[in-house]
């Protein structure tokens, strides 16, 4: 996980000077309120102790965090008031080195505060660092980050200094791209604006970030771009209090090929790695390139090439039972280098019958422009949801497509934003009612409208409103749950603070009753206000949900830079973004993930469950992915990757009616998308065996 900039931590100095804000900001001139004191050796300790062998400590004693790198000292600070709050940390460091610790917030990165040599264990000083702190307890952490461990802590005191700001920056504008390269590219925009002041800009592609510049910088080169490759480039602005602009407008290019001619080395070690009656698995050692980049491996089946992945797995289907085939996989850079073929590798299917999880292709459905999401109605006819069109089709088994209307007041982000996802009420023969999670013009929202199997209405009506949007990290799935609750994935806005605060509503999974009141069963109910909705949180975009046969629920999560996940969810559990991405960065105390893959090779959106196997639509990773859960339920089997390549980026995976499943692509979408390259189509696949 790349490390988030440091851009809220003063040391040693003024926290309105690290926050950037003049000394005439309003914040700067606000009353401050009285400061309250939380000594260390009450604290929460890992791997540290509480020791009183050097005079001048305030309280009962300090912590020695005992030259551990990772131990903490965990305050629980209980702020009056939200909003900016100066938190000063008294300590010792009788060592000539700096001490540095993590600042964690709850959950949230701050970046990291200096403790430099005090000259003696007995002589006591302060630093000072700069948060946004809500209303009430607040865990704020102070992690050794170096094998010195931090150092000797003696208290922290908290003071009020301005209330919450609220209102976001302008999004900058007249983003322009200049002197592209293979692996480089310069960018300008004109400076946003806000009520008092831009820390940071975030120069993105799609909703994942290449590079943080200072808030008064409007020109930044990106020197870690891939040749030969297809990029969309926005810049998002941020203030002191974490809130996000929307996004600039979006430059596409394709970087130039570089003049490297070198193929990537061979691929090791082909070998079958499984086999049924209709499909083998495969796995190869990785290649190296001179570039240092693996666009993809090619898959061959003889003469033919049967995949295209990024990953280091592939699984070949629609194949004849008792029958042999001879795969080999090729390398490929993005200059279009192909290596020499790998070993040569003949498996043989085994003998038809017995159940399976490998789904294989059965036909083509339809063509559709975005397909988000895809639900079913009772006679087997199914309803999906146009992203960027706002439609509602209603789609035949047999592929009859019909528009049946648009849904009001929605609009676009020009990137993940518009009608997304869908669900159709449990009693529909009785109500009628179907949901629609959309963005609109100051929100994403979740409304309810009526199909009475011929007409939809013209008209919605709001379930829950006030989610934030943003060109990226919207979420949008929902799901009617075996409680009858709806369920919601909603990504963090592209503010990642708001994972871990749950008065928002975003990047959280949300559960409320069909007429948009909170179940009084929710972990949060009692704390009011929009925590009421929290079913988990500490997510930054997650898209899948999905319930096994325990009626445990699934979920998928879209990573920053590292690594993507497929969570079992847990009431009231905490999943650790933006502290925790997978497994890397600060994860202790976090719920785990039950598995990972590179961003490049998932970008899991859609999840379904047939019979304890777990299907996931991979979008970046342009591939199914396929598990089957554990018998005890904790945890998921190997991974066999399918259809790579095949159809372009899968968004949605739908369990059909007569046993088969939907698969929607959206190549179109030109958030990472390259339309001339294969049409949108909804697929079904089937299963050759009893499932």
């Amino acid at each position: 996980m790349a490390p988030r900039p440091p851009w809220r931590v003063a040391v040693a100095g003024t926290a309105v000077a690290a926050l950037g804000f003049s000394a005439f900001s309003p914040f700067a001139s606000a009353a401050t309120a009285a400061a309250t004191d939380y000594e260390s050796e009450n604290a929460v300790i890992s791997q540290g102790v509480v020791e009183s062998n050097h005079a001048g400590y305030s309280g009962t004693g300090f912590v020695n965090f005992d030259n551990v790198a990772g131990s903490y000292v965990e305050y629980s600070v209980n702020a009056a008031q939200a909003g900016t709050h100066t938190l000063t940390f008294r300590y010792a460091n009788g060592t000539a080195d700096n001490r540095p610790v993590k600042l964690i917030v709850d959950g949230g990165d701050k970046g990291t505060v200096d403790f430099p040599a005090t000259g003696a264990w007995t002589t006591w000083q302060t630093v000072t660092a700069t948060v946004q702190l809500t209303a009430g307890v607040n865990k704020v952490r102070t992690t050794a980050t170096t094998a010195n461990g931090g150092p000797n802590a003696d208290k922290l005191t908290d003071t009020f200094t301005a209330p919450s700001d609220s209102e976001p920056p302008s999004p900058p504008s007249n983003l322009a791209a200049s002197n592209i390269l293979p692996t480089a590219a310069t960018f300008s925009w004109t400076a946003a604006t806000d009520n008092v002041g831009i820390v940071r800009y975030e120069i993105n592609r799609g909703g994942n970030i290449l590079k943080t510049v200072g808030g008064t910088t409007t020109s930044a080169t990106v020197d870690n771009l891939t040749p030969n490759t297809a990029y969309d480039i926005s810049v998002g602005a941020y203030d002191a209090a974490g809130n996000p602009s929307q996004q600039s407008n979006v430059v596409a290019f394709t970087t130039p090929p570089s003049t490297d001619t070198t193929p990537p080395s061979v691929p090791g070690n082909l070998r079958s790695t499984g086999v049924t009656a209709n499909s083998v698995s495969l796995a190869w050692n990785a290649s190296t390139d001179n570039g240092g980049t693996i666009s993809a491996y090619d898959v061959f089946q003889g003469a033919t090439k049967v995949a295209s992945t990024t990953s280091l797995t592939s699984t070949v289907t629609n194949l004849n039972p008792n029958t042999s085939y001879t795969f080999t996989v090729k390398a490929r850079d993005p200059n279009g280098n192909s290596s020499a073929a790998s070993n040569a590798v003949t498996v043989k299917t085994s003998a038809p019958g017995g159940a399976g999880g490998i789904p294989e292709y059965d036909k083509d459905i339809t063509k559709v422009d975005l397909g988000w999401a895809v639900d079913f109605l009772p006679n087997g006819n199914a309803l999906v949801t146009e992203r960027d069109r706002f439609e509602i089709l209603l789609v035949t088994p047999a592929g009859q497509k019909t528009t049946l209307g648009t849904v009001p007041g929605a609009v676009t982000t020009t990137g993940e934003g518009g009608v997304l996802g869908l669900a159709i009420s449990p009693n529909w023969a009785s109500d009628h009612a179907i949901y629609v999670y959309h963005t609109a013009s100051g929100d994403n929202r979740i409304v309810k409208m009526t199909y009475d199997g011929t007409t939809l209405s013209s008209t919605s009506t709001p379930v829950l409103t006030g989610i934030a949007k943003n060109r990226y990290h919207n979420g949008g799935r929902i799901k009617f749950g075996p409680d009858g609750k709806l369920y919601a994935t909603v990504g963090d806005a592209k503010n990642s603070d708001n994972a871990q605060n749950k008065s928002s509503l975003n990047g959280k999974i949300l559960r409320l009753n069909a007429d948009g009141t909170a179940p009084s069963d929710n972990p949060f109910y009692a704390t009011g206000g929009n925590a009421r909705y929290v079913w988990s949180y500490g997510h930054r975009n997650p898209q899948g949900l999905a319930w096994d046969s325990r009626g445990q629920l699934w979920a998928a999560e879209f990573g920053e830079s590292s690594l993507d996940e497929l969570n079992l969810i847990q009431k009231g559990g905490n999943f650790g973004w933006p502290s925790c991405e997978g497994t890397q960065g600060s994860c202790s105390g976090f719920i785990a993930p039950k598995k990972t893959w590179p961003t490049s090779q998932a970008g899991p959106s859609g999840v379904e469950i047939v019979n304890d196997w777990i299907y996931i639509a991979g979008v970046t990773g342009k591939q199914l992915f396929a598990t089957q859960i554990t018998a005890a339920g904790t945890g998921v089997g190997t991974v066999s990757t399918l259809f790579s390549g095949r159809w372009g980026r899968l968004r949605s995976v739908t369990k059909t009616p007569d046993g088969g499943l939907w698969l929607t692509s959206t190549n179109n979408d030109m958030n990472g998308g390259t339309p001339s390259v294969l049409d949108n189509v909804i697929v079904r696949l089937k299963f050759p065996a009893a499932h």
